[in-house]
């Protein structure tokens, strides 16, 4: 039995997950605590549920969505995962992507140091989610697809009646649509998304919104 904690962090209200079942062992999605207190949030829950982080899996680099990956990557001793698109892009760092909107906190980014491929199946406890290439909204965003249970972690590639912005770094709309219908659309229609914002939705609903 698979479970889903969301939890809801930093200024720009990023849906952070934790999936696990009952081996314990678990996988967080975009650790996007920010301050001392959601990282004290997000600590309790783990030593709470007496779960043993496996995975640290991101999206996509945007800060909003890896600013905690240096307290996970400190805390639990996993390293960060992503897609090696996403750095191959030349990003600028954390510090410089938050200072864009205004945010002037000095934010520490970790090395990442596996990179996860189109399809490549990521295991931990008895929980296998298979990564979906989406690029668009940034050049190498990841979903992460689990069959068995129906769901799928879109980071900022698809949102409730929604997609994402395709005006910050290596952005591209006609990229980003063309990933909407080939890798998303086509699961199928019961398929529950959890997106990097906003509420949870399905296959169904976003795909009659998309072709309305």
């Amino acid at each position: 039995m698979i479970s889903i904690k969301q939890f809801t962090f930093n200024y720009f209200g990023v849906n952070t997950y934790i999936i696990f079942d009952d081996t314990r062992e678990a996988a967080l999605i975009d650790c996007g605590c920010i301050n001392r207190n959601e990282e004290k949030i997000l600590n309790a829950f783990i030593d709470d549920n007496k779960l043993t982080v496996k995975r640290l899996l991101c999206t996509h680099y945007h800060f909003d969505h890896v600013v905690g990956n240096r307290f996970i990557s400190d805390t639990y001793g996993v390293v960060p995962e992503i897609h090696q698109g996403e750095l191959s892009a030349r990003f600028p760092n954390l510090a410089t992507q938050a200072a864009a909107f205004g945010i002037t906190e000095d934010f520490q980014d970790v090395d990442y140091k596996h990179f996860i491929e189109d399809e490549e199946e990521i295991h931990f406890g008895n929980i296998t989610l298979k990564a979906l290439l989406v690029p668009g909204h940034s050049p190498a965003s990841l979903a992460f697809y689990c069959a068995i249970e129906n769901i799928v972690f879109t980071g900022d590639t698809l949102f409730y009646g929604s997609i994402g912005r395709t005006d910050l770094w290596g952005g591209n709309y006609n990229t980003l649509i063309e990933s909407i219908r080939q890798k998303l659309l086509t699961l199928p229609h019961p398929t529950v998304i959890y997106p990097g914002h906003g509420q949870s939705s399905t296959i169904a609903v976003e795909k009659l919104i998309f072709n309305s």
